[in-house]
Protein backbone atom coordinates (compact mmCIF):
# COMPACT_ATOMS: atom_id res chain seq x y z
CA UNK A 1 0.00 0.00 0.00
CA UNK A 2 0.96 3.65 -0.33
CA UNK A 3 0.84 5.02 3.23
CA UNK A 4 1.86 8.57 2.47
CA UNK A 5 2.18 11.13 -0.28
CA UNK A 6 3.36 14.70 -0.62
CA UNK A 7 3.08 17.03 -3.59
CA UNK A 8 5.07 20.28 -3.69
CA UNK A 9 4.96 23.01 -6.29
CA UNK A 10 7.22 25.96 -7.01
CA UNK A 11 5.53 28.27 -9.45
CA UNK A 12 5.58 31.64 -11.11
CA UNK A 13 2.74 33.19 -13.06
CA UNK A 14 1.87 36.11 -15.21
CA UNK A 15 0.83 39.05 -13.02
CA UNK A 16 -1.78 37.35 -10.89
CA UNK A 17 -3.38 37.04 -7.51
CA UNK A 18 -2.99 33.32 -6.97
CA UNK A 19 -5.64 31.53 -4.94
CA UNK A 20 -4.18 28.67 -2.92
CA UNK A 21 -5.53 25.39 -4.15
CA UNK A 22 -4.62 21.74 -3.67
CA UNK A 23 -2.73 20.46 -6.68
CA UNK A 24 -3.51 16.81 -5.97
CA UNK A 25 -1.45 13.69 -6.26
CA UNK A 26 -1.56 10.31 -7.82
CA UNK A 27 -4.38 8.28 -6.40
CA UNK A 28 -3.29 5.72 -3.81
CA UNK A 29 -3.80 2.05 -4.73
CA UNK A 30 -7.33 0.84 -4.24
CA UNK A 31 -8.05 -1.66 -1.51
CA UNK A 32 -8.09 -5.17 -2.93
CA UNK A 33 -6.93 -3.87 -6.30
CA UNK A 34 -10.27 -2.17 -6.79
CA UNK A 35 -10.47 0.74 -9.19
CA UNK A 36 -13.56 2.82 -9.63
CA UNK A 37 -14.88 6.12 -10.83
CA UNK A 38 -16.02 9.29 -9.24
CA UNK A 39 -18.76 11.72 -10.01
CA UNK A 40 -20.12 14.66 -8.18
CA UNK A 41 -22.09 17.77 -8.84
CA UNK A 42 -21.08 21.21 -9.89
CA UNK A 43 -21.41 23.28 -6.78
CA UNK A 44 -23.63 26.33 -7.26
CA UNK A 45 -22.22 27.48 -10.61
CA UNK A 46 -21.28 31.15 -10.81
CA UNK A 47 -21.81 31.64 -7.09
CA UNK A 48 -19.56 29.19 -5.23
CA UNK A 49 -15.86 28.71 -5.92
CA UNK A 50 -14.74 25.39 -7.32
CA UNK A 51 -12.71 23.05 -5.11
CA UNK A 52 -9.81 23.43 -7.52
CA UNK A 53 -10.84 26.72 -9.03
CA UNK A 54 -8.39 28.59 -11.25
CA UNK A 55 -6.32 31.42 -9.90
CA UNK A 56 -7.44 34.92 -10.69
CA UNK A 57 -5.23 36.97 -12.99
CA UNK A 58 -5.45 40.52 -11.66
CA UNK A 59 -2.14 42.27 -11.00
CA UNK A 60 -0.79 41.98 -7.46
CA UNK A 61 -0.72 45.45 -5.88
CA UNK A 62 1.75 46.09 -3.08
CA UNK A 63 2.38 49.25 -1.02
CA UNK A 64 6.01 50.32 -1.31
CA UNK A 65 7.97 52.85 0.67
CA UNK A 66 6.79 55.59 2.99
CA UNK A 67 4.61 57.25 0.41
CA UNK A 68 2.52 54.11 -0.16
CA UNK A 69 3.43 53.83 -3.84
CA UNK A 70 1.62 50.91 -5.52
CA UNK A 71 3.67 48.54 -7.67
CA UNK A 72 2.71 45.52 -9.77
CA UNK A 73 4.70 42.31 -9.50
CA UNK A 74 4.70 38.84 -11.01
CA UNK A 75 3.83 36.60 -8.10
CA UNK A 76 5.92 33.49 -7.43
CA UNK A 77 5.54 31.11 -4.49
CA UNK A 78 6.50 27.76 -3.01
CA UNK A 79 3.39 25.78 -2.07
CA UNK A 80 2.48 22.44 -0.54
CA UNK A 81 -0.19 21.17 -2.89
CA UNK A 82 -1.08 17.91 -1.16
CA UNK A 83 0.24 16.04 1.88
CA UNK A 84 -1.57 13.12 3.43
CA UNK A 85 -1.10 9.77 5.09
CA UNK A 86 -3.33 6.82 4.29
CA UNK A 87 -4.35 4.57 7.16
CA UNK A 88 -5.53 1.30 5.61
CA UNK A 89 -6.03 -2.19 6.93
CA UNK A 90 -8.11 -5.34 7.02
CA UNK A 91 -10.38 -6.23 9.91
CA UNK A 92 -10.98 -9.68 8.44
CA UNK A 93 -10.53 -11.52 5.14
CA UNK A 94 -13.45 -9.61 3.67
CA UNK A 95 -13.68 -6.29 5.56
CA UNK A 96 -11.15 -3.51 4.86
CA UNK A 97 -11.01 0.17 5.75
CA UNK A 98 -9.30 3.41 4.79
CA UNK A 99 -8.93 6.74 6.60
CA UNK A 100 -7.21 9.63 4.81
CA UNK A 101 -6.78 13.22 6.07
CA UNK A 102 -5.86 15.85 3.49
CA UNK A 103 -4.10 19.20 3.82
CA UNK A 104 -5.82 22.45 2.84
CA UNK A 105 -5.02 26.14 3.21
CA UNK A 106 -7.21 27.79 5.87
CA UNK A 107 -8.78 30.95 4.42
CA UNK A 108 -11.58 31.67 6.90
CA UNK A 109 -12.01 35.36 7.60
CA UNK A 110 -11.17 36.18 11.20
CA UNK A 111 -9.75 32.71 11.90
CA UNK A 112 -6.57 32.58 13.98
CA UNK A 113 -5.40 29.91 11.52
CA UNK A 114 -5.97 32.08 8.47
CA UNK A 115 -3.19 31.30 5.98
CA UNK A 116 -2.07 28.15 7.78
CA UNK A 117 -2.14 24.61 6.44
CA UNK A 118 -4.80 22.49 8.14
CA UNK A 119 -5.89 18.87 7.85
CA UNK A 120 -9.42 17.76 7.02
CA UNK A 121 -10.95 14.35 6.41
CA UNK A 122 -11.15 13.25 2.79
CA UNK A 123 -11.74 9.48 2.99
CA UNK A 124 -13.15 7.37 5.82
CA UNK A 125 -14.88 4.23 4.66
CA UNK A 126 -15.35 0.52 5.22
CA UNK A 127 -15.17 -1.87 2.28
CA UNK A 128 -16.72 -5.33 2.02
CA UNK A 129 -14.64 -7.27 -0.50
CA UNK A 130 -16.88 -9.61 -2.49
CA UNK A 131 -14.18 -11.64 -4.25
CA UNK A 132 -15.34 -14.91 -2.71
CA UNK A 133 -18.99 -14.29 -3.60
CA UNK A 134 -18.78 -12.54 -7.00
CA UNK A 135 -15.64 -11.69 -9.02
CA UNK A 136 -12.20 -10.42 -7.91
CA UNK A 137 -12.29 -6.65 -7.39
CA UNK A 138 -16.03 -6.49 -6.63
CA UNK A 139 -16.95 -4.70 -3.40
CA UNK A 140 -19.48 -2.70 -1.41
CA UNK A 141 -18.37 0.54 0.30
CA UNK A 142 -19.91 2.64 3.05
CA UNK A 143 -18.77 6.06 4.28
CA UNK A 144 -16.76 8.98 2.91
CA UNK A 145 -15.31 7.42 -0.22
CA UNK A 146 -13.98 8.01 -3.75
CA UNK A 147 -16.71 8.67 -6.29
CA UNK A 148 -17.06 6.43 -9.37
CA UNK A 149 -15.88 8.58 -12.29
CA UNK A 150 -12.85 10.40 -10.91
CA UNK A 151 -11.42 7.32 -9.18
CA UNK A 152 -11.32 5.52 -12.52
CA UNK A 153 -9.91 8.49 -14.43
CA UNK A 154 -7.15 9.06 -11.88
CA UNK A 155 -5.83 5.55 -12.58
CA UNK A 156 -5.29 6.57 -16.23
CA UNK A 157 -4.24 10.23 -15.86
CA UNK A 158 -0.87 10.06 -14.10
CA UNK A 159 -0.48 13.79 -13.36
CA UNK A 160 -3.04 14.69 -10.76
CA UNK A 161 -0.16 16.26 -8.81
CA UNK A 162 0.02 18.86 -11.60
CA UNK A 163 -3.72 19.48 -11.35
CA UNK A 164 -7.05 17.60 -11.36
CA UNK A 165 -8.74 16.13 -14.40
CA UNK A 166 -11.18 18.29 -16.36
CA UNK A 167 -14.44 17.35 -14.59
CA UNK A 168 -12.88 17.90 -11.17
CA UNK A 169 -10.97 21.05 -12.05
CA UNK A 170 -14.07 22.77 -13.42
CA UNK A 171 -16.09 21.70 -10.33
CA UNK A 172 -18.56 19.45 -12.13
CA UNK A 173 -17.55 16.48 -9.98
CA UNK A 174 -15.88 15.87 -6.63
CA UNK A 175 -13.28 13.18 -5.87
CA UNK A 176 -15.00 12.09 -2.64
CA UNK A 177 -18.44 12.09 -1.04
CA UNK A 178 -20.32 10.30 1.74
CA UNK A 179 -22.60 7.48 0.71
CA UNK A 180 -22.98 3.79 -0.12
CA UNK A 181 -21.64 2.22 -3.32
CA UNK A 182 -21.28 -1.11 -5.10
CA UNK A 183 -18.81 -2.24 -7.77
CA UNK A 184 -19.03 -5.36 -9.92
CA UNK A 185 -16.13 -6.51 -12.10
CA UNK A 186 -17.12 -8.35 -15.26
CA UNK A 187 -15.62 -11.84 -15.66
CA UNK A 188 -12.57 -12.06 -17.90
CA UNK A 189 -11.49 -8.46 -17.16
CA UNK A 190 -13.96 -7.11 -19.72
CA UNK A 191 -14.81 -4.11 -17.56
CA UNK A 192 -16.81 -3.12 -14.50
CA UNK A 193 -19.87 -1.26 -13.21
CA UNK A 194 -19.67 1.10 -10.22
CA UNK A 195 -22.78 2.77 -8.77
CA UNK A 196 -23.80 4.47 -5.55
CA UNK A 197 -26.01 6.92 -3.69
CA UNK A 198 -24.23 9.94 -2.18
CA UNK A 199 -25.05 13.13 -0.29
CA UNK A 200 -23.97 15.09 -3.35
CA UNK A 201 -22.29 17.92 -1.42
CA UNK A 202 -18.74 16.46 -1.73
CA UNK A 203 -16.35 15.80 1.13
CA UNK A 204 -15.91 19.50 1.89
CA UNK A 205 -19.52 20.23 2.88
CA UNK A 206 -22.27 18.61 4.98
CA UNK A 207 -25.62 17.58 3.55
CA UNK A 208 -27.98 20.58 3.31
CA UNK A 209 -31.32 19.04 2.25
CA UNK A 210 -33.15 15.79 1.41
CA UNK A 211 -31.77 15.44 -2.13
CA UNK A 212 -29.33 12.61 -2.90
CA UNK A 213 -27.06 11.96 -5.87
CA UNK A 214 -27.18 8.71 -7.81
CA UNK A 215 -24.01 8.08 -9.79
CA UNK A 216 -23.19 5.15 -12.04
CA UNK A 217 -20.27 4.39 -14.33
CA UNK A 218 -19.87 1.47 -16.71
CA UNK A 219 -16.62 0.58 -18.45
CA UNK A 220 -15.95 -1.98 -21.18
CA UNK A 221 -12.61 -3.41 -22.29
CA UNK A 222 -13.36 -4.92 -25.74
CA UNK A 223 -10.02 -6.75 -26.12
CA UNK A 224 -8.70 -7.62 -22.65
CA UNK A 225 -6.41 -10.36 -23.96
CA UNK A 226 -4.79 -8.41 -26.81
CA UNK A 227 -1.07 -7.67 -26.53
CA UNK A 228 -1.48 -3.96 -27.40
CA UNK A 229 -5.18 -3.12 -27.13
CA UNK A 230 -5.80 -4.70 -23.72
CA UNK A 231 -5.63 -1.18 -22.25
CA UNK A 232 -8.41 0.20 -24.47
CA UNK A 233 -11.49 1.10 -22.43
CA UNK A 234 -14.82 2.73 -23.31
CA UNK A 235 -16.73 4.28 -20.40
CA UNK A 236 -20.02 6.08 -19.76
CA UNK A 237 -21.11 7.88 -16.63
CA UNK A 238 -24.14 9.73 -15.34
CA UNK A 239 -24.97 11.58 -12.14
CA UNK A 240 -28.56 12.47 -11.26
CA UNK A 241 -28.91 14.98 -8.44
CA UNK A 242 -30.74 18.16 -7.47
CA UNK A 243 -29.87 21.41 -5.69
CA UNK A 244 -33.49 21.48 -4.48
CA UNK A 245 -36.57 19.53 -5.53
CA UNK A 246 -37.02 19.97 -9.31
CA UNK A 247 -33.73 21.89 -9.45
CA UNK A 248 -31.61 19.44 -11.41
CA UNK A 249 -27.86 19.03 -11.14
CA UNK A 250 -27.06 16.37 -13.72
CA UNK A 251 -23.90 15.25 -15.49
CA UNK A 252 -23.36 12.85 -18.39
CA UNK A 253 -19.90 11.80 -19.57
CA UNK A 254 -18.57 9.50 -22.26
CA UNK A 255 -14.90 8.62 -22.69
CA UNK A 256 -12.34 6.49 -24.47
CA UNK A 257 -9.06 5.79 -22.64
CA UNK A 258 -5.95 3.80 -23.48
CA UNK A 259 -3.21 2.48 -21.20
CA UNK A 260 0.09 1.02 -22.40
CA UNK A 261 3.61 0.87 -20.91
CA UNK A 262 4.66 3.52 -23.46
CA UNK A 263 1.63 5.84 -23.45
CA UNK A 264 -1.55 6.76 -21.60
CA UNK A 265 -4.26 8.73 -23.41
CA UNK A 266 -7.87 9.74 -23.00
CA UNK A 267 -10.74 11.72 -24.52
CA UNK A 268 -13.88 12.75 -22.56
CA UNK A 269 -17.08 14.53 -23.57
CA UNK A 270 -19.23 16.18 -20.87
CA UNK A 271 -22.78 17.54 -20.75
CA UNK A 272 -24.13 19.21 -17.58
CA UNK A 273 -27.43 20.73 -16.44
CA UNK A 274 -27.61 23.09 -13.44
CA UNK A 275 -30.78 24.68 -12.10
CA UNK A 276 -29.99 26.11 -8.69
CA UNK A 277 -33.64 27.05 -8.02
CA UNK A 278 -37.03 26.30 -9.57
CA UNK A 279 -37.34 30.03 -10.20
CA UNK A 280 -34.14 30.09 -12.27
CA UNK A 281 -33.49 28.77 -15.78
CA UNK A 282 -31.58 25.58 -16.51
CA UNK A 283 -27.92 26.34 -17.32
CA UNK A 284 -26.59 23.82 -19.83
CA UNK A 285 -22.84 23.38 -20.08
CA UNK A 286 -20.75 21.16 -22.31
CA UNK A 287 -17.10 20.47 -22.87
CA UNK A 288 -14.38 18.02 -23.74
CA UNK A 289 -10.86 17.13 -22.66
CA UNK A 290 -8.05 15.21 -24.35
CA UNK A 291 -4.65 14.20 -23.00
CA UNK A 292 -1.68 12.04 -23.91
CA UNK A 293 1.30 11.10 -21.73
CA UNK A 294 4.09 9.45 -23.78
CA UNK A 295 6.59 7.43 -21.72
CA UNK A 296 10.17 6.70 -22.66
CA UNK A 297 10.55 3.69 -20.38
CA UNK A 298 13.64 5.31 -18.82
CA UNK A 299 11.93 7.73 -16.45
CA UNK A 300 11.23 10.57 -18.88
CA UNK A 301 7.61 11.32 -19.73
CA UNK A 302 5.62 14.07 -21.39
CA UNK A 303 2.17 15.57 -20.84
CA UNK A 304 0.00 17.24 -23.46
CA UNK A 305 -3.56 18.19 -22.52
CA UNK A 306 -6.36 20.39 -23.85
CA UNK A 307 -9.67 21.27 -22.12
CA UNK A 308 -12.57 23.09 -23.78
CA UNK A 309 -15.62 24.33 -21.85
CA UNK A 310 -18.77 26.09 -23.05
CA UNK A 311 -20.12 27.51 -19.80
CA UNK A 312 -23.65 28.11 -21.16
CA UNK A 313 -25.01 26.63 -24.38
CA UNK A 314 -27.38 29.59 -24.69
CA UNK A 315 -24.25 31.67 -25.23
CA UNK A 316 -21.98 29.27 -27.19
CA UNK A 317 -19.33 31.92 -27.77
CA UNK A 318 -18.55 32.06 -24.02
CA UNK A 319 -15.76 29.51 -23.80
CA UNK A 320 -12.82 28.60 -21.59
CA UNK A 321 -9.86 26.87 -23.21
CA UNK A 322 -7.01 25.34 -21.17
CA UNK A 323 -3.79 23.91 -22.58
CA UNK A 324 -1.10 22.15 -20.56
CA UNK A 325 2.31 21.01 -21.70
CA UNK A 326 5.02 19.52 -19.54
CA UNK A 327 7.96 17.18 -19.22
CA UNK A 328 8.53 14.95 -16.20
CA UNK A 329 11.17 12.63 -14.80
CA UNK A 330 10.21 9.69 -12.58
CA UNK A 331 13.19 8.74 -10.44
CA UNK A 332 14.20 5.09 -10.02
CA UNK A 333 12.69 3.78 -6.79
CA UNK A 334 12.57 0.81 -4.48
CA UNK A 335 9.41 -0.96 -3.37
CA UNK A 336 6.32 1.27 -3.34
CA UNK A 337 8.22 4.59 -3.24
CA UNK A 338 7.60 6.89 -6.23
CA UNK A 339 9.20 10.28 -6.85
CA UNK A 340 8.63 12.60 -9.81
CA UNK A 341 9.73 16.07 -10.89
CA UNK A 342 7.82 17.98 -13.54
CA UNK A 343 8.13 21.32 -15.37
CA UNK A 344 4.95 22.49 -17.03
CA UNK A 345 3.16 25.45 -18.60
CA UNK A 346 -0.56 25.87 -17.89
CA UNK A 347 -2.42 28.46 -20.01
CA UNK A 348 -6.10 29.48 -19.97
CA UNK A 349 -7.90 31.55 -22.60
CA UNK A 350 -11.36 33.11 -21.99
CA UNK A 351 -13.57 34.13 -24.91
CA UNK A 352 -16.65 36.40 -24.97
CA UNK A 353 -17.46 36.37 -21.26
CA UNK A 354 -20.07 38.92 -20.17
CA UNK A 355 -17.51 40.17 -17.67
CA UNK A 356 -14.21 40.00 -19.57
CA UNK A 357 -11.50 37.86 -17.98
CA UNK A 358 -7.80 38.19 -18.72
CA UNK A 359 -5.95 35.15 -19.96
CA UNK A 360 -3.84 33.15 -17.52
CA UNK A 361 -0.42 31.57 -17.87
CA UNK A 362 1.56 29.74 -15.21
CA UNK A 363 5.01 28.18 -15.22
CA UNK A 364 5.60 25.65 -12.49
CA UNK A 365 7.94 22.99 -11.20
CA UNK A 366 5.94 20.24 -9.48
CA UNK A 367 7.41 17.48 -7.37
CA UNK A 368 5.70 14.42 -5.95
CA UNK A 369 6.91 11.92 -3.35
CA UNK A 370 4.82 8.84 -2.64
CA UNK A 371 5.97 6.36 -0.02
Amino acid sequence: AEPGLMSVVSASAAPASIMARPLANRVAPRLNAASSNVTSKRFMPKSVAAPFGPATTQPVSLSHGRNGTTITVTLSAFQIGRAYINVTGNISRTIAFRVTPDVVRETGTGSSLNGSYAYRLKYAFAQWNLDRHLTPGSFARFGLQPTPWLEMMDTVYRYRFQGPVFEDREAFLSPADAGAAFRYVLPGNYGDVHAGFYNGENYQHPEVNDQKAFQVRGSLRPLPGHDVLAGLRVSAFTSRDAYVKDGERNRTIGSVTFEHPRVHAGFDVLEAHDRTSVSRPDVRSEGWTAFVTPMSGHGWEGLLRADHLVTNRDNPGETKQRTIGGIAYWFPHQGTVATALMFDVDAVHYSHFAQPKPDERRFAVHSMVSF
